[in-house]
């Protein structure tokens, strides 16, 4: 179906993009994606992102203990549309608007009505390309409350969660390899010349050092050493 979105559900997406492209670290990153589906999906009352770790889906985050709870249930069950979604041979969504009627997850169904408030429930596969990330779980409080237009919102919500997903864990993958490249006593001494001499963070100069070392296709180490011998001789480090 096509949906026209109100003026206020796009200005929802636009400040949560802005706060996502800002967050500090993954698992805000992660945060801010519940929390955005519970503002911007109609009758979503609870949120939560798993991911895939190690071929088995893992809770993220979540905007809430009930959110939490939920997810808690279906991995305790090893079945429910949340986990389904991540599955190869499943469908990229799973919706069950009301788990007090008959459905394909009667033990989950029975275990959430007993436990949480929650009533209804979806799930949508987070993917890039063939591999699969994990799944954003909506939630309702109300049997019925998401409908075909709230999986509308919410799929628009899954694709951009996709994008900012690869984008956090890309980053924290650079983050882990700059802190162990700063542990090198090398490339640790050549960063800080380089903070020094231009006054740069220390993002900052790693930047510089790896900028040039994929310019003049030469290892890191290499050239930290070079920068170290530079200054030596008196030559300012590049910048």
């Amino acid at each position: 179906m096509t949906v026209d979105y109100p003026p206020e559900l796009v200005d929802s997406f636009s400040q949560l993009a802005q706060a996502v492209s800002q967050a500090a670290s993954v698992a805000d990153t992660y945060a801010l994606l519940c929390r955005g589906a519970v503002e911007v999906v109609d009758g979503c009352d609870h949120a939560s992102l798993m991911v895939v770790t190690d071929g088995r889906g893992r809770t993220a985050a979540s905007s809430d203990d009930v959110a939490r709870r939920g997810d808690a249930i279906e991995l305790e069950l090893g079945d429910g549309p949340c986990l389904d979604v991540m599955r190869p041979d499943e469908p990229d969504l799973h919706l069950c608007s009301d788990l007090t009627a008959p459905n394909r997850w009667p033990e989950l169904a029975a275990r959430l009505v007993a436990e949480t408030p929650v009533r209804g429930m979806g799930g949508f596969r987070l993917r890039t390309g063939s591999d699969r990330l994990g799944a954003l779980n909506l939630f309702s409080s109300r049997a019925g409350a998401l409908d075909e237009r709230s999986m509308a919102q919410a799929a628009v919500l899954a694709a951009f969660a996709s994008v900012a997903v690869v984008a956090a864990q890309r980053g924290e993958e650079a983050g882990t390899l700059r802190d162990g490249l700063q542990s090198n006593r090398t490339i640790g001494t050549a960063l800080g010349l380089l903070m020094q001499t231009h006054d740069l963070t220390d993002a900052e100069a790693f930047g510089v050092l790896s900028r040039l070392s994929q310019q003049m296709n030469v290892k890191l180490s290499k050239l930290a050493a070079d920068v170290i011998e530079q200054h030596r001789k008196g030559i300012a480090p590049p910048s």
